[in-house]
């Protein structure tokens, strides 16, 4: 195979202007922690739901979301993405009262209200998930490296990925990690926007396209709704309890900004639904003018094959972008966990001043990209490792953080216990059901429903005995002022 020249210029451009993001940002806009973290709670509306909309719009989401309509779902692979559209609508109940408690992780809202060994607990489980997660992303990102430049191992091109991550996440931080992601959704939708159209044109239009492929292809609910309401119940229950999610609604610079850009962000990721879809359903109708094309590379191949040079790389560019979005925002939220509850939490006694704050979250960025690097040269599935991530982080926590915002009786026994049988909930489901659906619900859907259960369970038992409220997630007004005071006097 050949190098792409023209992708290949088009893809390292847009590395090398992420760099400089990074590097301008680190110099101009990093003032203290609160700026490094949830860049200094300022965001406005469009850089919160952009940011939002980028971090789930991930490589399963366009190569993966083409593979899929390759494969077995045909049309109704658009759910994949669409689910998680409707999924951000009720979010936006929950995103003003996360903006409100003023915290910068979920195990530090956790933590207040149902103790220090539940804080580190989620952290822990956040922590291992973000490793897996980064992983997985950096291994998308050297793909597609990897098919630029075929003469290259993948090996290079995986640490090739991971540098570049490690170098604009960690002098950029929060505020170069929103701008790129912002950056990134654009590149993703207008790249494949104008892609699309191009490659369905160039291949003889949709309505020939369309003839050559089988009915149940078409079939916009091949995949049944009863899977369709569970995608939709598996994103609700990861996002609220997400930790890149939190942390983007914690950056807004007020709740009605935090609950606005939920709404914006379904509608930005609706959008997105359509083209890889459309892309995988031409590669699959063409597939006998595609040598070798299969539902892995079915976006790339068709689009090098439909399309000029230049839209060739805006594709390119735009996998780049969604695998990368994810990348940093994994990697900033799990540095930002060992410095802000991991090092509290377990026995961390010095008081850090905020420029060593700064430093050291920067510096468990590149020592965990380092360990995902190193753990994506295994090559491990990236489905397999993007499951389990998901799960184990999400399904513990959800009712001690989700609930824990909304009920304010809840004692302190209902979070520790929901998030032990939460996970074990997950882990026995992922084990029943071998990663995947068993009677219609997914592993992490189990999980937190076993943690809602618990909690309301632990609750009503210990109302019953006449046991005390665990303390509030949110701040005092005394509190908070500070909070904001000390804030406005960093800046």
């Amino acid at each position: 195979m050949e190098i792409q020249v023209l992708p290949l210029i088009i893809v390292v451009a847009y590395l090398v202007g992420m760099l400089v993001v990074g590097f301008i940002v680190g110099k101009l806009k990093i003032k203290n922690s609160k700026d490094y973290m949830v860049a200094g709670r300022r965001m406005g509306l469009f850089m919160v739901a952009f940011s939002l909309s980028a971090n789930n719009i991930g490589g399963g989401c366009t190569t993966g979301l083409a593979q899929k309509a390759f494969g077995n779902w045909g049309m109704s692979a658009i759910w994949y993405v669409l689910t998680a559209s409707i999924a951000m609508i009720p979010l936006a109940y929950f995103a003003p009262k996360i903006r409100k408690t003023l915290a910068v992780t979920i195990p530090e809202v956790v933590g207040r209200r149902f103790g220090k060994l539940s804080s580190n607990f989620t952290a822990i489980l956040s922590v291992l998930s973000l490793f897996c997660l980064t992983s997985s992303q950096i291994a998308a990102s050297g793909g597609v490296i990897s098919a630029l430049i075929p003469s290259i191992p993948l090996n290079v091109c995986l640490v090739f990925a991971g540098i570049v991550i490690i170098l604009y996440t960690t002098l950029g931080g929060m505020i170069a990690d929103q701008i790129s992601d912002l950056v990134q959704f654009i590149i993703i939708l207008v790249g494949l926007a104008i892609a699309t159209p191009i490659v369905l044109k160039n291949a003889g239009g949709w309505a020939a396209i369309s003839a050559k492929l089988p009915g149940e292809k078409l079939n916009f609910t091949q995949i049944g709704w009863a899977s369709i309401i569970g995608y939709i119940f598996n994103y609700f229950c990861t996002f609220l309890a997400g930790p890149e999610m939190v942390t983007r609604f914690e950056t807004a610079k007020d709740e009605k900004t935090a609950r606005n850009a939920s709404f914006l962000s379904a509608v930005l990721m609706a959008a997105m639904a359509v083209f890889p879809t459309l892309l995988g359903l031409a590669a699959f109708a063409l597939q006998d003018q595609l040598p070798g094309v299969k539902g892995a590379n079915a976006m790339m191949t068709v689009t090098g094959a439909y399309a000029p040079g230049l839209v060739t790389g805006l594709i390119s560019a735009a996998i780049i972008c969604a695998t990368m979005s994810s990348a940093d925002s994994n990697l900033l939220c799990m540095s930002t966990m060992i410095m802000n509850d991991l090092y509290k939490g377990l026995g961390g006694k010095k008081e850090l001043s905020e420029r060593q704050i700064i430093f050291w979250t920067r510096f468990c960025n590149v020592i965990a990209a380092l360990v995902a690097m190193c753990i994506s040269l295994f090559g491990i599935s990236i489905v397999t490792m993007n499951t389990f991530a998901f799960g184990i982080r999400c399904a513990g926590p959800f009712a001690a953080y989700g609930l824990g915002l909304v009920v304010p009786k809840a004692t302190k026994n209902s979070g520790l216990i929901s998030i032990i049988t939460g996970t074990a909930g997950f882990i026995l489901w992922q084990i029943l059901s071998n990663g995947g659906t068993l009677w219609f619900m997914m592993p992490v859907v189990f999980g937190c429903l076993v943690s809602v259960i618990t909690f309301f369970v632990v609750n009503w038992i210990e109302w019953g005995r006449g046991v005390k409220p665990a303390p509030s997630a949110y701040l005092t007004a005394e509190e908070e002022a500070a909070v904001l005071a000390k804030e406005a006097r960093d800046m």
